[in-house]
């Protein structure tokens, strides 16, 4: 099942990219990866992610002004998006959820086993 699985990164620091890319696809993954929240939401429809993982802290479009992006959309709102970021405080996880995140993992407790166990879940595999 894991290679029907498409997963789009959104993260745009280089070393914690690669290593979140070379363990989704070692866990047998289909991935995308990004590093401008723009050139994602630009490329969705074509991709067509089962699942979209999420950086906050991006260069132009932040990671919430991009979720809340494609929530709006009809074509892509109920495409599951899990937030991986550093901000952790209780108020921006809450935005997140709000926005309609379907899961929120902050990047200092999260090892990327975590991530790939996230993704099996919310895919249901």
């Amino acid at each position: 099942m894991a290679e029907n699985t498409h997963v789009v990164l959104v993260e745009d620091d280089p070393f914690l990219s690669d290593l979140a890319s070379s363990r989704i696809q070692s866990a047998g993954f289909k991935l995308t990866h990004f590093a401008a929240a723009d050139d994602a939401l630009e490329k969705l429809e074509e991709v067509k992610p089962d699942i979209i993982l999420l950086d906050l802290i991006l260069p132009g479009m932040g990671g919430f002004e991009f979720l809340e992006a494609v929530k709006k959309d009809e074509k892509f709102k109920n495409i599951p998006v899990v937030i991986i970021s550093n901000l952790g405080s209780k108020e921006e996880i809450e935005k997140g959820m709000q926005l309609g995140a379907t899961s929120y993992l902050v990047k200092s407790n999260t090892m990327p086993d975590d991530i790939i166990n996230k993704v099996k879940e919310v895919v249901g595999q």
